[in-house]
């Protein structure tokens, strides 16, 4: 018997959208042997000289032009694509994406970013059957995101699905199920044997993901970190951002036995298994995974719009703190020296705070797969 197919659709604005779908297409395949998955980053698969300039572009404005970003995405907050993003789609994805899910011919198309949503949305009022799951992203809701073609969303928080239901979206079409996150995250790994696979020692440790798209336009909080270097075990995540790891690593201040750079890696989840605390952008994916594992968080440069709601979401709920300036690293690296012996116990009762539960998304998805879907209408 042929094997249902689960097609992901994301795209390279960052790394949390496609590491959603990724996670969705483990975990699936985990929970059920009946299923075939694939991601793609939509822009890339079908533009792959084009795409890297568009996300080059994309990323220079995020971290040079924050506030004009910032001013677009309130501008658009309540607005679907305007017309000249919905044409230059147009121009380049509908006929090549049509044809590219009548070769594959997927039971289901999963989208975890608004442009290929938007795609498959406008195929569907086209005549495309295929039924569409959208996972929502952040912990805030865009205009960007908003299609009546969307046979279910799969949100956050009930406060995302309020929002959609503002907007005209039927609630029995809106599931809260969190963020999904790799089934790697749901894991406890051995302390010791992730210590002696990096190096590291058996002390008060920070985890910093800093691949570039911010923490270094702040040279002053970064060198305020490493001076903890006696006392505090950094761990720097620097993605591959090769440059700035090579200018680190020639730095006398970073050259210490308590400071780690690191390039690209998959093994984040064990790394936070060893960190005391993360210090990181408060992208939706990374603040998922840090809440996954229960890990204590501080946030630095949230992008105006999106991280901002995420930044505010997480210190709401007690979670995570924004980094004002020094005072806060000291104020929290002292706490870990003190209380570093509540660590665990820290993690689970982060845990308990928000009953997240990692399998919703996948379990969501695969009940969509087996029961009659709510036909969507235009």
């Amino acid at each position: 018997m042929r094997k249902k197919r689960v097609l992901l659709f994301s795209e390279g604005f960052g790394t949390g959208h496609t590491k959603a779908a990724y996670a969705l297409s483990v975990g699936l395949r985990q929970q059920s042997s009946d299923l075939q998955t694939r991601v793609l980053e939509l822009g890339a698969f079908l533009h792959p000289t084009l795409a890297p300039f568009i996300f080059s572009a994309y990323r220079k404005a995020i971290t040079s032009r924050s506030k004009l970003y910032g001013l677009v995405y309130k501008h658009q907050y309540n607005r679907s694509l305007n017309r000249f993003v919905q044409l230059v789609l147009h121009r380049l994805f509908y006929s090549q994406t049509a044809e590219l899910i009548e070769q594959l011919k997927p039971d289901m198309i999963v989208c975890t970013h608004p442009f290929p949503n938007t795609v498959v949305s406008r195929l569907k009022r086209s005549g495309l059957s295929v039924p569409l799951c959208t996972v929502i992203t952040d912990y805030d809701l865009h205009g960007t995101w908003i299609s009546t073609e969307v046979n279910k969303y799969l949100v956050s928080t009930p406060e995302v699905k309020r929002k959609l239901i503002s907007h005209g979206i039927p609630e029995t079409r809106i599931e809260v199920t969190g963020i999904p996150v790799h089934p790697n995250f749901r894991k406890r790994h051995d302390r010791e044997q992730i210590c002696r696979q990096f190096g590291l020692k058996n002390m008060p440790t920070v985890l910093i993901m800093a691949g570039g798209w911010g923490l270094f336009q702040n040279a002053e909080l970064l060198y305020h970190m490493a001076s903890w270097r006696d006392h505090i075990q950094l761990i720097f995540c620097l993605g591959d951002n090769e440059k700035v790891r090579a200018q680190l690593a020639e730095n006398p201040i970073f050259r210490h036995p308590h400071i780690h750079l690191l390039g690209y890696t998959r093994e984040v989840d064990k790394l936070m298994d060893v960190a005391d605390l993360l210090i990181t952008k408060p992208g939706g994916m990374t603040c998922t995974e840090g809440m996954a594992k229960g890990l204590p968080m501080l946030f630095y440069s949230p992008i105006l719009g999106p991280e901002e709601k995420n930044c505010q979401y997480f210190t709401a709920l007690g979670l995570g703190e924004r980094i004002e300036s020094a005072e806060t690293i000291d104020r929290r690296f002292k706490q870990l020296l003190h209380q570093r012996s509540q660590r665990d116990g820290g993690k689970d009762e982060s845990r308990q705070k928000l009953a997240y539960d990692p399998t919703s998304c996948c379990r969501a998805i695969l009940r969509m797969l087996s029961e009659p879907v709510e036909s969507a209408s235009g």
